[in-house]
């Protein structure tokens, strides 16, 4: 069975299809007019402020820029100034020259008085602790008179060993030295593990000019 469709036929009726697609279409016209006028007016803002920016008239400096020349106007003037004002000259620093006459001296009266440079020669490896202990304290004994008659030792905190003690700021670093966990600055809070010792007064004898120092002991021979 065939059928035969004539496209030239005209539709009699409007139903509720038709009705969608035409509404539909006008829909679709109107968004796009509306979209059309909304570019076209952004376009013509745009044109407006673009002339009026160009109407202004551009003689003012830009604030950064203005701070940058200030800036290097100030590094100029600190520059002169410190060309015109010379730089301080620093102190020399003096070096105390450190003749061996005296140390020399010293260790041949601990020799003199103890025996010291023989104690410390002699190899005590093989010798028991007892005898060690024995040595130990004739040398202790010499060395004590020899200093107590050649020097004047004083402690440098009179404090007990062992009691809380508290340094001030500007404290001499020379005759306290501080140990442990350093933190921060003056003053500060410890404990005192070891008085210290300074020499108030030296009484070694005069050399004369013919003195060898480095002999600190002679040689002895026995006739």
């Amino acid at each position: 069975m065939n059928y035969t469709i004539d496209l030239s036929l005209k539709p009699t009726t409007f139903d509720l299809w038709h009705v969608c697609l035409a509404g539909t279409v006008v829909v679709l016209a109107l968004i796009l007019m509306t979209v059309l006028l909304s570019v076209l007016f952004a376009m013509l803002r745009c044109k407006k402020s673009q002339a009026k920016k160009s109407a202004q008239p551009q003689t003012s400096i830009p604030e950064p820029i203005v701070k940058i020349v200030e800036k290097i106007v100030e590094v100029e003037k600190i520059v002169e100034v410190e060309k015109l004002v010379p730089a301080p000259i620093p102190e020399p620093v003096i070096l105390k020259e450190a003749t061996p006459d005296a140390a020399l001296q010293l260790l041949g009266l601990l020799q003199k008085e103890a025996r010291f440079i023989d104690f410390i020669q002699e190899d005590i490896a093989s010798y028991s602790d007892v005898d060690v202990g024995v040595a130990a304290r004739v040398v202790h004994e010499g060395c004590k008179k020899a200093v107590h008659e050649h020097f004047t030792l004083s402690p440098i905190r009179t404090e007990l060993e062992g009691n809380k003690v508290t340094l001030p700021a500007g404290f001499d670093a020379a005759a306290v030295r501080l140990t442990g966990n350093i933190v921060g600055s003056a003053p500060f809070t410890g404990t005192l593990v070891h008085k210290g010792w300074q020499v108030t007064d030296v009484r070694l004898a005069k050399l004369t000019q013919t003195h060898n120092a480095n002999i600190v002991a002679a040689a002895e021979v026995e006739l």
